[in-house]
């Protein structure tokens, strides 16, 4: 039996896309097999800092 794999590249901002992200979740079809943030510096008041831009969500179809 093959597997099929799809990946899919979300655009995110974590502080206001958090309810789109979980819709998109909800609606894919198989199952998720794992999510892969994209880590990327920031500068912060406190220094410099890290966050996500996108991530990458690997579902298995079937």
């Amino acid at each position: 039996m093959e597997k099929k794999y799809r990946v899919h590249e979300f655009t995110i901002r974590m502080s206001r896309d958090q309810k789109r992200f979980e819709d998109f979740l909800n609606s894919l079809e198989g199952e998720v097999i794992a999510v892969f943030p994209n880590v990327v510096p920031r500068w912060t008041l406190g220094g410099m800092g890290a966050g996500v831009n996108l991530v990458y969500v690997i579902e298995k179809t079937k």
